[in-house]
């Protein structure tokens, strides 16, 4: 019961921490919905592995600030995340377009598994039985196999 109730905890406290600072949420819960969600599509050039709802660097509160900002004012999603793209680059974006700069994220993983199975198939391939051959055994190795398989046979 008592990991349970740790568990709750944590789990809240997580929930609190990736919130929105108190100056940042939008009275429209509608419209806070949507600045979530574009948080969760955005990454923080300073943290790259975070998206700005996740992150506590001041430049993700920023981006948080700028994303309420333009929706505040009436911007569609896809005219916010275009606004911060154009400023930042592409690399704002957590999952990025597939195009000629990006081509490399999207294909590197596929190539990079079939490069690996192929060197896995020819390793396997190229190895040869280490199966030791009767004529490697001693007449003195072999008339002891021979007695151990009498016995037990």
């Amino acid at each position: 019961m008592r990991a349970i109730f740790l568990s709750l905890c944590l789990w809240l406290a997580i929930g609190i921490a990736n919130a929105a600072e108190p100056d940042e949420v939008l009275a429209d819960p509608a419209l806070e919905e949507r600045a979530k969600a574009i948080d969760m599509q955005l990454r923080c050039v300073v943290c790259q592995s975070q998206s700005i709802a996740e992150s506590n660097a001041p430049l993700a509160k920023d981006l948080r600030i700028l994303v309420r900002e333009r929706i505040s004012a009436g911007a569609s999603d896809q005219e916010v995340i275009d606004y911060i793209v154009e400023r930042y680059g592409s690399y704002v974006l957590l999952k990025p377009p597939v195009q000629g700069n990006t081509v490399f994220l999207w294909v590197f993983p596929a190539f990079a598994l079939v490069i690996g199975a192929l060197g896995v198939f020819l390793v396997l391939r190229n190895q040869k039985p280490t199966v030791a051959a009767k004529d490697d055994l001693s007449d003195e190795e072999e008339a002891a196999v021979q007695r151990i398989i009498d016995e037990r046979g």
